[in-house]
């Protein structure tokens, strides 16, 4: 291990790839209650092995091995149907659950102890060749299905519900829903775990229904 951690190769800025994939795979105990053992991580989670084959391609990637960081990009998408591209910056112990139909674009980045669920987008609205990929703060939690648009950003420990369509920044500590998003719960009305995440799925606000029943209120 000492030989991975010191090889130029294998270094990611101050922490070494062997270490990142360490706390990659014990993250995932904290986070879902069915993993059972390290064995079980390591063969069973396609989120883990899209993960190792990212930290892989973006080391080759930012060291200007451009077309084997892509095929191996490529190779991660055919096996675990989760495209990441080796151009975005995933901070550290990084949890895809599910992992079926995620992806990130070029310039996105995430950032330390994020969490998404299958079929969350972080993409562009644009062909420019800049920053056109969301930035995602620590803590962030995305649900299934949402879909985070253009060079904005999702500050720390907000929380996106599943299916929503985010294009504008949110602001730290926030819960957004809908298509647009839009912030419905300020943090001092969340259930937090002990890394950060929020557990009240069950209790996702519904800005349609909230709006319904003030309709239904004021023809009364």
């Amino acid at each position: 291990m000492a030989a991975i951690d010191a090889h130029p190769d294998l270094a990611m800025t101050d922490t070494g790839l062997w270490r990142l994939l360490r706390e990659d795979v014990a993250c995932v105990f904290d986070r879902d209650p069915a993993a059972r053992n390290v064995l079980d991580v390591l063969t069973c989670y396609p989120g883990i092995h899209a993960l190792v084959c990212h930290r892989l391609s973006n080391a080759a990637w930012r060291r200007g091995l451009r077309w084997p960081a892509r095929f191996l990009s490529y190779l991660a998408r055919a096996l675990t149907n989760i495209d990441i591209h080796p151009g975005a910056t995933i901070g550290r112990r990084f949890f895809i659950d599910h992992g079926a139909g995620v992806v990130i674009g070029e310039t996105a980045e995430v950032g330390d102890d994020v969490t998404l669920y299958h079929g969350v987008t972080l993409g562009g609205t644009s062909w420019s060749k800049g920053k056109r990929h969301p930035t995602l703060g620590d803590g962030v939690l995305v649900g299934s299905g949402a879909k985070i648009l253009g060079p904005i950003t999702v500050g720390a420990q907000c929380r996106v519900g599943a299916n929503s369509v985010v294009t504008k920044d949110v602001p730290e500590g926030m819960t957004v829903v809908g298509i647009p998003g839009r912030v419905v719960r300020p943090d001092t009305q969340r259930r937090l775990a002990a890394h950060g995440i929020d557990l009240d799925h069950h209790l996702m606000p519904d800005p349609v229904g909230k709006a319904i029943a003030c309709l239904i209120d004021h023809i009364n």
